[in-house]
């Protein structure tokens, strides 16, 4: 199995949200999300405690027959236990992520995205096939004009983003609009599966938002182009690719977002030469 795998966070001065993972067989990402800094989240722990939790035991839940939407649900199951009195799950800024995780097993590789990480299949004889949730975009299309009219960073964009936090949090885990891992172990049953033949297969990446935007955000790359730099350059590569133009436009003037870097990590999962 080769798998490389790099993450950065967002800030050295902070903790990475991100989780990525790899073992024989399989690869998971998560994607924490919390409320901005000064907003309470009703946990504890934070956000990082919850994406790496859930990362970790989502990684003991991967049994073989098992579909990887009970082992995301079951996992959920085993976080919320551990979070204890002192957390208050109903609390909306409870931490959450996104989930995005493959198995090859009997010759089939299984995949599982839930909210926006994205995962890239490398075919052989066709082109790449993105799969990415993107109910959450939908969702925040309305909602997030303020916020992306105004220089990221700045006081009016912050308070804006608390608005939009607090916004968004009335369209979590509910018909309507967008599903991501928290304290509802229903909410895997909504994520997007399928397989495909290993052997259909060259490699495959899993991407969370904050490197997937050379592609998806900012469009200085395709996903052919992405999946060649990470096969002859490296996730490394492709993080410090995405730093410099985030560099390049520091307010969001070019590219509007919530903030200048977010946490980045990916995964590459090489199936064949």
């Amino acid at each position: 199995m080769r798998v490389r795998l790099a993450t950065c966070a967002a800030k050295p001065d902070r903790a990475n949200e991100d989780f990525a993972a790899a073992v024989p067989g399989a690869v998971v990402l998560l994607d924490g999300a919390g409320p901005p800094a000064g907003m309470p989240s009703g946990c504890v722990h934070g956000t990082a405690w919850y994406a790496r939790t859930l990362g970790g035991l989502l990684l003991a839940e991967i049994q073989p027959g098992r579909q990887l939407a009970e082992s995301l649900g079951r996992a959920i199951e085993r976080v919320n236990a551990l979070h204890g009195a002192a957390c208050d799950l109903a609390h909306p800024g409870t931490p959450s992520a996104t989930v995005a995780m493959a198995r090859l097993q009997d010759g089939k590789l299984d995949h599982l995205v839930l909210a926006d990480s994205v995962l890239v299949l490398d075919r052989k004889g066709a082109d790449p096939a993105v799969m990415s949730d993107d109910r959450l975009a939908v969702t925040t299309r309305e909602l997030r004009k303020d916020l992306d009219a105004l220089p990221t960073g700045s006081a009016e964009h912050t308070a804006a983003l608390r608005s939009f936090t607090e916004a968004l949090a009335g369209y979590r885990n509910r018909p309507g609009g967008f599903w991501v891992a928290s304290t509802d172990p229903q909410a895997a049953d909504q994520a997007l599966t399928g397989s495909n033949a290993g052997d259909e297969l060259r490699a495959l990446a899993v991407l969370s938002d904050g490197a997937s935007r050379l592609v998806d955000r900012f469009g200085l790359l395709t996903w052919p182009g992405l999946l060649d730099v990470l096969r002859q350059d490296g996730a490394e590569a492709l993080i410090a690719r995405t730093r410099a133009a985030e560099r390049d436009d520091p307010e969001g003037r070019r590219w509007p977002r919530g903030k200048t870097h977010d946490d980045a990590t990916a995964i590459f999962w090489q199936l064949s030469d």
